[in-house]
């Protein structure tokens, strides 16, 4: 069974939106999109960039570096130069609390 992690509350982060965090020594990325709200790792699978500084498009996120591009939802990656996908962890909202599976 997964460790669910509190990380902040749903009115801290606005919708088409996103955070990095830091939770229990892994760097996450949380979005609330108008679909829901979603964890990924934070750093690119090409070249180890934050993608939390990157640009939202739908249910995707740009790496600011090289313009790869991974799907928020799953972490798949959609382009290149990223091969490799990213960490998607689970989320549980409940009473307005974000919580994150580590």
């Amino acid at each position: 069974m997964p460790n669910f992690v509190e990380v902040t509350s749903i009115e801290s982060l606005p919708p088409n939106r996103v955070k990095a965090f830091l939770i229990q020594g892994q760097k996450i990325a949380l979005f609330h999109l108008e679909e829901g709200v979603y964890a990924i790792a934070d750093t690119c699978s090409h070249d180890e960039a934050s993608l939390s500084e990157g640009e939202i498009d739908g249910i995707e996120i740009e790496c600011p570096r090289h313009g790869a591009r991974f799907d928020i939802t799953t972490g798949r990656n959609l382009t290149l130069p990223a091969v490799v996908p990213v960490k998607k962890y689970e989320v549980r909202i409940e009473a307005g609390r974000i919580f994150v599976a580590v």
